[in-house]
């Protein structure tokens, strides 16, 4: 038995203890789940979540951002904005080409 098909016949009670061991940290009987086991069972859990079709808002790891979704309160979005700002920074310390919204092409002066 492959372990995709051990995943695809894990009883649903099986994997519900997985994910509580994984959220608790201890198993069932009160044994401490070690690093290594978490991280076996939480691939476990997130393969069979994959392999279910369950919706993402009930997957291990899903986060709401509800209303802040594509705001400033969104960390992705944040994040984006860092990396553009990032990369604006770096083609000026390169010197590079930078087209502007008319389509004109402009240079960038660099001292160095």
């Amino acid at each position: 038995m492959t372990y995709e098909e051990l995943i695809e016949r894990l009883d649903p009670n099986v994997y519900r203890s997985l994910r509580q061991s994984i959220e608790l940290g201890k198993w069932p009987d009160g044994r401490i789940v070690s690093r290594e086991q978490r991280s076996i069972s939480l691939e476990a859990v997130i393969h069979y979540e994959n392999t279910h079709n369950m919706p993402e808002e009930e997957r291990t790891g899903y986060i709401d951002r509800g209303a802040k979704a594509g705001t400033d309160c969104d960390p992705t979005v944040r994040m984006q904005k860092k990396a553009a700002k990032n990369a604006v920074k770096n083609d000026a310390a390169n010197g590079s080409l930078d087209e502007s919204s008319d389509g004109s092409e402009q240079y960038t002066e660099v001292k160095v």
